[in-house]
């Protein structure tokens, strides 16, 4: 099971933006400068380039996550629906999902979490705070860091005033469909919170529901805002854009990877 997580992340690696333009642009220099195919070589360095040129701007990276970010709506506005407002008083678990962080005792326990384990566990805790005598569910194992994931989300959310008694750890998961899994037997048949980021949560409720869970999705995390105006930005290619690409890529692939397993439905 390890080594075939390890072996996924390796490969997925091949396919990120970054490092796909980094490979044409890498063979087309060696077709120029070994090679007679001259013409080849400069059309997969082209590309490479302006394959890395367009994910760096906004209106390209932005149009491409948002069908992701945007397929399930802001609890908030679940929330404020009368149809609903009855039945989620009565939730008694939010989940949130375990993203990243790297153990470092030499700064503050919320600065060792990535930014989308922070997004993530301070939308858990607002919505947790609406939802009397509910428990947080936090989720996520160890697998580069020596320290669990879940353990990490825990310090944090105690030192933003969670209790310790309303927080249920959840430490061995190495991916999505580890920790729905785990998370089965404790949520049961019963409806719950399900918090990620935004442009994972598509991939994650297929998972959580083909396994004949009852999640309630709550995204967090977006990347892909509208702009009220344009700024100086808009006009400059940016790493932050790359970023979001290398969400969208990573999104799809995950989505592959789950339908070519049969992990979720076609």
């Amino acid at each position: 099971m390890l080594t075939m997580f390890i072996l996924k992340k390796i490969v997925s690696q091949f396919l990120f933006p970054i490092f796909l333009s980094f490979e044409f642009s890498l063979i087309g220099l060696v077709l120029l400068w070994f090679t007679k195919r001259q013409r080849a070589g400069k059309v997969l360095v082209s590309i490479g380039l302006l394959l890395m040129l367009a994910l760096s701007y906004g209106a390209v990276s932005n149009r491409l996550l948002k069908p992701l970010e945007r397929k399930y709506e802001p609890y908030e506005r679940v929330l404020a629906r009368q149809a609903y407002a009855d039945s989620l008083k009565k939730i008694k678990f939010i989940v949130v999902l375990g993203a990243g962080h790297q153990s470092d005792p030499n700064i503050p326990t919320s600065s060792q979490l990535d930014e989308d384990a922070l997004a993530r566990l301070v939308e858990g805790i607002r919505i947790y705070r609406k939802h009397r005598g509910s428990k947080l569910i936090l989720s996520g194992g160890s697998i580069f860091d020596p320290i669990p994931h879940a353990y990490v989300l825990a310090r944090v959310a105690q030192e933003l005033g969670v209790s310790e008694s309303d927080i249920i750890i959840e430490p061995w998961s190495k991916d999505t469909r580890d920790e729905a899994l785990l998370i089965k037997p404790i949520v049961g048949p019963e409806r719950f919170i399900l918090v990620t980021s935004a442009s994972h949560m598509s991939r994650s409720m297929a998972l959580f529901q083909n396994l004949g869970l009852n999640p309630i999705p709550a995204p967090a995390g977006y990347l892909a805002k509208d702009e009220q105006r344009l700024s100086i930005s808009s006009f400059f290619p940016s790493a932050r854009n790359l970023r979001k690409a290398e969400r969208v890529f990573y999104e799809y692939l995950g989505i592959t990877w789950a339908r070519l397993r049969d992990q979720v439905p076609e």
